[in-house]
């Protein structure tokens, strides 16, 4: 549910350990206006590399700063950086402190980094200077062989999305590898084609974009779409237009190595009960669960479409409510609704289960990877084994949302609930957010999922400004919002599938 339209220097040697890399700092001699820098890389391919720096101030605090290098070799280049505002002279290099960590006190310490390029030699840079202090420190130097796959982050995606399947609690390529679904929301296919916006509210879904996207080393994109104006029945573009649209979105993203999750956001049915009512008959807002009429043809189209491609990956429903529909009389009756639908407490319509959807798509020969939602907008799981549907293929995995407004914002929740099922089957925040649009929550979400196998996708990849709550992007050429996209765009440049 949501609204609509840094290595530090007290840490970095743990942290440098744990990728393969030794990080000795020492402080400048002048403490009035003394520095010290930790330039690591952390990974090299053909080409190219990235390098985290962390930076201490120990001198008397300042509220913004510089930070300046030179690289050794006139090949190597700053291609894409984060968590300050880089430029690149010849060889000489400047990255300048953004609104959210250019204040440093005594001791105080951020990090930053980048993706480089390089068409010889990777030389470490031997000086830096803060302000136009030299700073004295520890510095790194890459592996002596670089790896062929770099061991902590990964360049942007140059081949096509791998097929994807499960085994035991992991998401797998076909040679076994495991692969987990990070990324972002590109939202607008479940609400522009019936709000008169077109397909994609007026944002280009073209080779540039995406290109923006690799920059931040996206490597899924959830695309939210509309049951109606995917079935024709109403929208403009519907039908035919419609569903050309999202499939030529979907093949440029997978031959740019990214997975598409294609997924059902709005459908049909008159809904009036509690929390977030929907009278209109049509698909022009949220509802509580898909519908019996029209959602398991919905999910036949689409399994046609896409079965002959297990790049592509199937989100049956986007945030069930059935628990809230029946005003949270009976938890038991709503987990039944969220799988077997039929006549369902609060809910004015015949409603489609996900066994019925999950059998919609498997009736078409489609053995795709299939995500499945749990209650009360996705955030709860705590019955999911439970009642998860019964998948012939074998190939289903678990939806979990989090955002800092719902009930589950714990680790000791995400540990005891969503841990639970994620030990047994692959487990995907399909959407994660905040709608104060900082990221220290995200930031919590990341590193628990991190640590447990769980992929994310953030909300969301549109340019609405951060007065919408949970903004990425302030352009499509992928210039993050302060601080929420900053903070998502340097955490993703770290991970790697």
């Amino acid at each position: 549910m949501k609204p609509l339209p840094a290595l530090l220097a007290s840490g970095a040697a743990t942290a440098l350990v744990a990728a393969g890399l030794v990080a000795v700092t020492v402080p400048a001699s002048a403490a009035a206006t003394g520095c010290s820098v930790t330039y690591a890389v952390q990974s090299q391919w053909s080409g190219g590399f990235t390098s985290n720096i962390a930076i201490t101030n120990l001198g008397s605090a300042v509220s913004s700063w510089t930070l300046t290098f030179a690289f050794p070799d006139a090949g190597q280049k700053v291609a894409q950086g984060w968590s300050a505002t880089w430029s690149q002279s010849g060889a000489q290099v400047s990255a300048a402190s953004l609104s959210w960590n250019g204040a440093l006190a005594t001791g105080g310490s951020t990090s930053i980094g980048f993706v480089g390029s390089a068409t010889g030699a990777n030389p470490v840079p031997t000086a830096f200077a803060l302000n136009g202090t030299t700073c004295t420190g520890g510095v790194t130097s890459p592996p002596t062989t670089p790896p062929t796959t770099p061991p902590t982050s990964t360049p942007p995606a140059t081949g096509p999305a791998p097929a994807l399947h499960v085994s035991g609690n992991k998401l797998v390529t076909a040679s076994g590898a495991t692969y987990r679904l990070l990324g972002v929301n590109r939202s607008s296919g479940e609400f522009a084609c019936v709000q008169g916006k077109g397909m994609w509210d007026s944002g280009p879904v073209d080779q540039a974009s995406v290109d923006a996207m690799k920059a931040w080393n996206i490597h899924a994109v959830r695309i939210p779409l509309n049951e109606d104006c995917w079935l024709g029945t109403f929208g403009t573009p519907s039908g035919a237009t419609y569903q050309q649209a999202v499939k030529d979105y979907a093949t440029l993203l997978v031959a740019n190595g990214i997975t598409p999750i294609v997924e059902m956001h709005w459908n049909h049915g008159v809904y009036t009960g509690t929390a977030t009512a929907c009278a209109d008959a049509t698909a022009t807002c949220q509802k509580p669960m898909p519908d019996a009429q029209y959602a398991p043809t919905f999910w036949t189209q689409v399994a046609n479409m896409f079965k002959g491609d297990k790049a592509v990956v199937f989100d049956l429903f986007n945030e069930p409510y059935p628990d809230a529909a029946n005003n949270w009389t009976d938890a038991t009756a709503a987990w039944k609704c969220l799988r077997d639908g039929g006549t369902c407490t609060g809910i004015g319509y015949e409603v489609a289960g996900m066994q019925d959807l999950l059998d919609a798509v498997r009736a078409t020969g489609a053995t795709n990877v299939v995500m499945v939602a749990g209650l009360t907008w996705t955030n709860d799981l705590t019955q999911w084994l439970a009642y998860k549907p019964a998948d012939p293929a074998g190939n289903l995995m678990a939806s979990w949302h989090s955002y800092n407004f719902n009930a589950c914002i714990t680790t000791a929740c995400w540990d005891s609930q969503i841990g639970t099922v994620a030990a047994q089957v692959p487990v995907v925040a399909g959407e994660i957010g905040q709608n104060s649009c900082a990221h220290d929550y995200i930031d919590q979400v990341m590193a628990w999922a991190d640590a447990h196998g769980v992929g994310y996708t953030a909300w969301t990849w549109n340019p609405w400004g951060c007065g919408s709550g949970n903004v990425l992007i302030t352009a499509y050429d992928g210039t993050p919002t302060s601080t929420y996209g900053e903070g998502f765009k340097a955490h993703l440049l770290t991970q790697r599938p």
